[in-house]
């Protein structure tokens, strides 16, 4: 072999082993069981304080608006919706370092919102906040730290003020259960639920399919729509 082919070779190698290090590490702890982080609001659920609005993945909402809204997300709520009065404290769920401002082009949750990547290879996104987020993109944060306020959607603080919470890999490309990741008894605070949308969209054919909160399937963002039923219910 010339020395030309071996160098041009060794090259390759080099470039594709480049690559693959810029790539970050898969998160373990969904697979292992563990719930590294901690909840995004102070405090325990009440009408005063926050409650659970819309859960992750099939709920009849997301089917609503499979083809719309969600169809990026494979017909499916790609995050947890927790109801709060506009100006909430927002806490940073885990240490990390913020990767993003307002890029809603990208992640949507308008009218604000915040990203922060964490060392165990997970990112969060928070949206739907009040304000521009105050911290510059590359500041460290620790687990507590207030890094927003909440806000509405509609920007009328009394249509539907929530906060959207995503985790997922710091490329984006998937969506994990916040329910099977955040520190939190969520059998609970559903007794307390405040808002629609919590109920699962069943699959007549399969009834019993993503009718737990807990086994939703992961989002992989761009992918083909999942919740397509033939014989939906409710209809």
């Amino acid at each position: 072999m010339s020395w030309f082919k071996k160098t041009a070779i060794l090259v390759s190698v080099f470039m594709l082993l480049s690559l693959i290090a810029l790539v970050p590490d898969t998160p373990a702890a969904a697979q292992e069981g563990e719930r590294p982080f901690s909840f995004p609001f102070a405090g325990p659920p009440g009408p005063s304080t926050w409650l659970m609005g819309q859960a992750y993945g099939n709920t009849t909402f997301a089917y609503r608006q499979r083809l719309g809204d969600y169809r990026m997300g494979q017909g499916l709520h790609f995050g947890i919706d927790i109801s709060a009065r506009c100006g909430t404290p927002v806490l940073a769920i885990y240490d990390g370092v913020v990767a993003g401002i307002d890029n809603i082009y990208k992640y949507g949750a308008a009218p604000h919102n915040i990203i922060v990547n964490h060392p165990n290879g997970y990112a969060s996104m928070y949206g739907h906040l009040l304000e521009r987020p105050r911290l510059p993109i590359g500041t460290p944060v620790k687990r507590g730290q207030q890094i927003g306020l909440s806000g509405d959607p509609d920007e009328t603080c009394y249509s539907r003020p929530h906060l959207h919470l995503e985790i997922g890999d710091q490329m984006h490309t998937i969506a994990y259960n916040p329910l099977n990741l955040v520190d939190m008894d969520f059998d609970t605070i559903a007794l307390s639920s405040g808002g629609g949308g919590r109920g699962y969209q069943r699959n007549l054919d399969d009834p019993r399919q993503w009718q737990n909160p807990y086994d939703q399937p992961d989002t992989l963002f761009g992918g083909p729509v999942l919740n397509s039923f033939a014989r939906p219910w409710p209809p």
